[in-house]
């Protein structure tokens, strides 16, 4: 088996802080999730997570006005140039400094950021050819404060920026005569957003206190006009030849002032302020935080710290409508290019809304697990993934959208693992607050709740092959319950640990049950056997976690010591060990007096499980790494980074030196301490701002992992969210018993000559992907049969694999059918004896095909109804109506006489052609 497993998508959150864009055509949004980037497609409902991180969490992003580059810039200053095209990094760069915000010109041709109490522009990358994708051009002073927002003019000659100093300040992206800079005031709190009127120099600030001011300029943008070089550049260009310069002119400071002198404002640009609103009625003190203008519909929306959203047509200020979306303040907010659709993100909730503010309903409703994720489970078909958090919910996502599409609240506390049954239509939850739950994915409810005769806190859960027998572990009182999923009652309480049982899992063939408790012991529970005959099996150490191999021949377990050992459960005897304190290399908290290495002592491994072919196992716990080893040869086949994000703790082997002063860790005090929401930590007898608010970061570990049934993927929970890694069997080139003779021009050669079972043959050894389809697609679908019957054993389980990654891609439905029918019927009986490896192919094929069954019989369903209605229609046209009066009835027997013979003529064809 092959560990080319990339990183494919993150799941689980939808939106963590930062701001939002919509794509040009105004059908997807831009959302920055931790230190990743996620593209909600809401046209084809699909989401995808691009293939790059930053060192830090998101502070901003800029999209380019064609669409094809964006700027996304993390809380430490580094910059990435994107293209959304390919999904790849272009450039690093770093701007030294915090940035704030970041905004390509309309044109294209520059943008600025805000870094610090300044503004930079820079040239557009990607105009020519470069190695500096990053040229600044100018730097703007003038706030006082740190600036927080920028609008471009439509034809990019000037931009405003805000300032936490309460001003708005517009600067002149080329020299002006004009208008070089110029300071608005008028506000008494920070600045949250300023926008430009469309084609105007007009303005619109907005403050976070709930005001905004309308200014209006007394100078259309055409009236602007270039200042007349001076000194040498005149000289210059009263040469005779008037040369194009090919470098850039050097970088140029403009340094504005608040109040400039009487002579400087003559024949300048002037400033009015035409209205100043409030949002906020008397005695509200709301605070706004979010907003965004769409310039051709005049539609501001804004959002506030309450959770509550506005919107308002501008200039006359005239409410359109508000509604409260969330409980949290509204971090960010964008509008779409048509002016249709918004797109709010809210922080604390980790929520992502798209409303569509003329039919008052929402495009798109997403929200993370509020808590870390405790556990998951995959579907039989592995369609589906559910998981468990500790904020008490239980969701379903979907892996090929990539969203979540139900979510069930039934549970008052944490919830502590989660199971499908075998069927893949019940999931099993077991939580913190005594309750083992059941839910239905066909009407989405819960249908059984299990509880125990005395409170107790489940701490894991399990579900027998059938599907029959739910079991669930005690933390307090060392207990396993078994209930029926029929009649929910209580069959059987398993006494025996002397620890909290911390796993549980049954075997995929028999119905044997492993217990793994703290109390140093795994035990073996038959529950055929109506005596319930156990088989200890003793550790060195605590038990973390237990799973059973796909074939129910082995079993693992992860003990405290950071051990991995293997276990024959029929003869209760141990076939190996890995020792893994050496490849779980956690880090060293902010916080900790010790080192990493010395730490790792009491570090293990928390979750363990096998691969769909049962050769290897996948472990994780507290650190950044998922180690995947190889149970036969016990050593370490490939190790996986599930994180670089610096914003987690836990992150780096070593501390920052620079952290440690001589008054202790500079981690242990709040410098900036809720600054964002206005909120400082106060002194002793302010009344105002929040004592409880702190910075705290998140530790990074893995709390839970499991392996795909089809064997082309595994997901991870993690403080990051669910992460999805898949095989990248594009770029692989991986042939198969190759030698000389295997060439493309050789397959090609047999296909002319009509063998296509050794064309066949010859492309599997070859093992390029569009070769393969060229040839199976190159087979008569009346031969398909023949050629089938000839393939050798070996082959057949690649040809299925390939099969079902076709279903994936391909159009041609009906010949693929044709041929996994062929396949199945002629070797059917030697598949059976190799269930064990041909297992994760025919799940794959068996996701493939229950897809485009769920696709297909929904419009056939609809195709079947509507012509059952068209009939029934032109069945009743021919009824008599009672309530008409009789002399209209015959004049409309006559006329119906006519339309029911032509319909009974053309009915009996008809019927047999549509049905």
């Amino acid at each position: 088996m092959k560990f080319a497993y990339r990183f494919s998508n993150l799941l689980g959150t939808v939106y963590r802080c930062g701001n939002l864009n919509f794509t040009c055509d105004g059908n997807s949004v831009i959302s920055p999730v931790g230190n990743r980037v996620t593209v909600f497609d809401l046209k084809n409902n699909k989401s995808n997570t691009l293939p790059l991180a930053t060192r830090y969490n998101i502070r901003c992003v800029g999209l380019s006005p064609d669409g094809r580059l964006a700027i996304i810039v993390d809380e430490g200053g580094d910059a990435l140039l994107v293209s959304l095209v390919c999904r790849s990094v272009l450039h690093h760069f770093h701007f030294k400094g915090s940035v704030h915000s970041v905004s390509f010109s309309p044109d294209g041709r520059k943008f600025v950021v805000t870094k610090g109490n300044i503004a930079q522009m820079y040239h557009a990358p990607g105009r020519k050819r470069e190695f500096n994708a990053f040229v600044l051009d100018k730097t703007y002073f003038g706030p006082y404060d740190e600036t927080t927002c920028i609008d471009w003019t439509d034809d990019s000659r000037c931009f405003a920026v805000g300032s936490k100093d309460m001003s708005t300040w517009v600067f002149g992206a080329e020299r002006w005569d004009n208008l070089i800079y110029y300071a608005l005031g008028g506000h008494k709190d920070v600045i949250v957003a300023c926008f430009f009127e469309s084609s105007s120099l007009d303005l619109y600030t907005l403050s976070q206190d709930g005001a905004l001011c309308v200014w209006q300029c007394d100078t259309p943008p055409e009236g602007l006009r270039l200042k007349a070089p001076t000194g040498w550049k005149a000289e210059l260009l009263q040469g005779a030849e008037e040369e194009e310069e090919e470098e850039e002119e050097e970088e140029a400071t403009v340094r504005g002032k608040a109040t400039p002198a009487a002579e400087e404002q003559q024949g300048k640009v002037k400033y009015s302020r035409l209205a100043k609103y409030f949002f906020n009625k008397e005695g509200d003190f709301n605070n706004l935080t979010a907003a965004a203008f769409h310039k051709k519909t005049h539609l501001l929306v804004t959002g506030f710290a309450s959770g509550i959203f506005h919107l308002h047509e501008l200039p006359e200020f005239n409410l359109i409508h508000s509604l409260s979306i969330s409980d949290q303040r509204i971090a960010s907010i964008a509008v779409n290019g048509s002016g249709d659709w918004i797109a709010f993100g809210c922080s604390g909730l980790g929520q992502l809304l798209v409303w569509e503010w003329q039919s008052e309903s929402y495009v798109l409703k997403q929200q993370g697990h509020f808590h870390s994720m405790a556990s998951l489970a995959y579907s039989p078909d592995g369609q589906c993934i559910v998981t468990g958090s500790d904020d008490g919910k239980v969701k379903v996502w979907n892996t090929l959208s990539g969203f979540c599409f139900v979510t069930f609240t039934e549970h008052s506390s944490g919830v502590t693992g989660v199971t499908f049954t075998a069927t893949g239509y019940v999931i099993v939850s077991s939580s913190m607050d005594g309750t083992v739950r059941a839910f239905d994915l066909h009407r989405y409810r819960n249908f059984r709740t299990f509880t125990s005769p005395r409170p107790t806190q489940f701490s894991c859960v399990a579900v027998d092959c059938s599907g029959e027998v739910v079991s669930a572990g005690a933390q307090d009182s060392f207990e396993v319950f078994i209930w029926s999923m029929q009649t929910g009652r209580l069959l059987d309480v398993l006494s025996g640990h002397e620890g909290p049982v911390s796993s549980l899992c049954f075997n995929p063939v028999r119905s044997v049950l492993a217990s793994a408790s703290w109390d140093k012991t795994v035990r073996l529970w038959d529950m055929a056997d109506s005596w319930r005959t156990t088989e200890t099996l003793g550790l060195t150490s605590d038990a973390l976690a237990v799973t059973f191999r796909p074939d129910g021949a082995e079993l693992a377990v992860a003990t405290l010591n950071s051990q991995i050992t293997f276990w024959d459960p029929e003869n209760a005897v141990q076939t190996g060990s890995i020792e893994g304190r050496h490849d779980l290399k956690t880090g060293r908290k902010e916080l900790d007096k010790v080192t990493a290495k010395h730490s790792a002592k009491g570090k293990a491994f928390t979750t363990l499980c096998y691969s769909a072919d049962g050769q290897s196992v996948l472990a994780g716990g507290m650190s950044k790494f998922v180690c995947i080893y190889h149970v036969k040869e016990q050593i370490l086949r490939k190790k996986f980074e599930i994180s670089c994000n610096l914003s987690l703790d836990a992150m780096e082997e070593f501390l920052n030196r620079r952290k440690m002063t001589e008054f202790g860790n500079l981690a242990l005090i709040d410098q900036d301490a809720g600054v964002e929401d206005g909120v400082v930590i106060p002194l002793p007898g302010v009344k105002k701002g929040d004592m409880s608010s702190r910075h705290f970061k998140p530790e990074i570990r893995v709390t839970s992992l499991r392996f795909s049934p089809t064997g082309r993927c595994w997901a991870a929970t993690t403080t990051e969210g669910l992460v999805v890694y898949s095989l990248d069997a594009q770029m692989l080139f991986d042939p198969f018993e190759l030698d000389t003779g295997v060439t493309p021009v050789r397959i090609r050669a047999a296909l002319r000559q009509q063998d296509y079972t050794r064309a066949i043959l010859l492309a599997f050894r070859l093992n390029e992907r569009k070769l393969l389809q060229e040839v199976l697609e190159s087979v008569p679908w009346d031969e398909v049969e023949v050629v089938s019957s000839s393939l050798p054993e070996l082959f057949v389980e690649k040809a299925l694999e390939f099969l079902a990654s076709s279903f994936e891609v391909s159009r041609h439905l009906e010949f693929y059918l044709i041929w996994t029918q062929k396949l199945l019927l002629v070797h059917g009986q030697k598949l059976k004896s190799r269930v064990g490896k041909v297992l994760p192919a025919v799940q794959f094929l068996q996701k493939s095909i229950q897809r485009h069954l769920d696709d297909v019989s929904k419009l056939c369903d609809w195709n079947r109804y509507n012509i059952q209605y068209a009939l029934a229609v032109s069945k009743q046209r021919g009824l008599k109506r009672p309530s008409e009066p009789l002399g209209s009835d015959e004049e409309a027997d006559a006329s119906d006489d006519d339309t029911l013979h032509l319909l009974g003529t053309g009915q009996g064809d008809g019927d047999g052609q549509l049905m």
